[in-house]
């Protein structure tokens, strides 16, 4: 923990902390939400509600008359579809940037976990799962890239190297170089910034589910989203990840392999819907 601690210390400009999110989620998990408060929340940030007013009057959401505040916003569109358009607004704002050491062009951490979002979700939606909670760690489930990106800039590609030489998944290589991986990093990011514990296990363990103590079907949904990203045309840089595990990831949901496609399929129709991610 110390040692993951020092990274994210030393990591320079760092995205400010999304603050908005975990408090956002505990308000929409009460049965009887106030939205004023939803609405307070948001406007706090003039910044934010700006975007998401830009977003709301895309050619996906406007009306026949454009949304004048938020409080309109939220009658036209309801609590969840606002939910997931701030979470990717400041989700384009964190992970937007290029990030040279994995060789991460601007805007392809964003599309990335974008798609690996609308996966997520979709699989949560039909196991049972949290489907705002999957969405937000499918949206960040990579923000630990930015930290070890920063933190080690130029010598990033030694790790790099070390996955051509001895064969190893890019985790494997970054726990033999460093003593931890981008996804530990990421779940400790997260936990300072206050998400939800269940959020922050599956992040930390999207890469290998089975570890995960108490929030395994979650952290499974993370980990095939992540795949179901890469496979349908959404990676990016250097994405060296080991397929070890799918079966136990699986096997958590109550999946069989042969439904993969099937989710592929499901995510890139979802993405149609969700014009959002063009216009955010």
């Amino acid at each position: 923990m110390e040692r993951i601690d020092e990274f994210i210390r030393s990591a320079k400009s760092l995205p400010p902390a999304p603050r908005i999110l975990p408090q956002l989620m505990q308000l929409l998990r009460q049965t009887d939400v106030d939205s004023s408060k939803v609405v307070d929340l948001v406007t706090f940030d003039p910044a934010l509600t700006a975007k998401i007013l830009q977003v709301c009057n895309s050619a996906a959401y406007a009306g026949a008359m454009p949304v004048a505040d938020l409080r309109e916003a939220l009658l036209r569109l309801g609590f969840a579809e606002i939910f997931r358009i701030v979470a990717s607004v400041i989700g384009e704002q964190a992970l937007g940037a290029a990030q040279a050491g994995y060789g991460i062009g601007r805007g392809e951490l964003w599309e990335h976990s974008a798609v690996a979002a609308v996966a997520a979700q979709i699989i949560a939606q039909d196991r049972g799962l949290d489907p705002q909670q999957a969405f937000t760690a499918g949206l960040l489930h990579d923000v630990g890239k930015i930290v070890l990106a920063k933190a080690l800039e130029g010598s990033y590609e030694r790790i790099i190297e070390e996955t051509d030489i001895h064969q190893q998944s890019l985790v494997e290589a970054e726990k033999a170089v460093l003593g931890v991986d981008h996804a530990q990093v990421g779940g400790r990011l997260l936990a300072q910034w206050k998400f939800p514990e269940p959020l922050v296990e599956a992040v930390t363990w999207h890469h290998d589910p089975s570890s995960a103590e108490n929030h395994q079907p979650l952290a499974a949904c993370v980990y095939l989203a992540n795949m179901i990203a890469a496979f349908t045309g959404h990676g990016y840089g250097f994405q060296a990840f080991a397929l070890r595990g799918r079966a136990e990831a699986l096997e958590s949901l109550g999946l069989q392999g042969d439904e993969l496609p099937l989710y592929m399929i499901r995510t890139t129709e979802g993405l149609k819907k969700v014009s959002f991610l063009a216009a955010a």
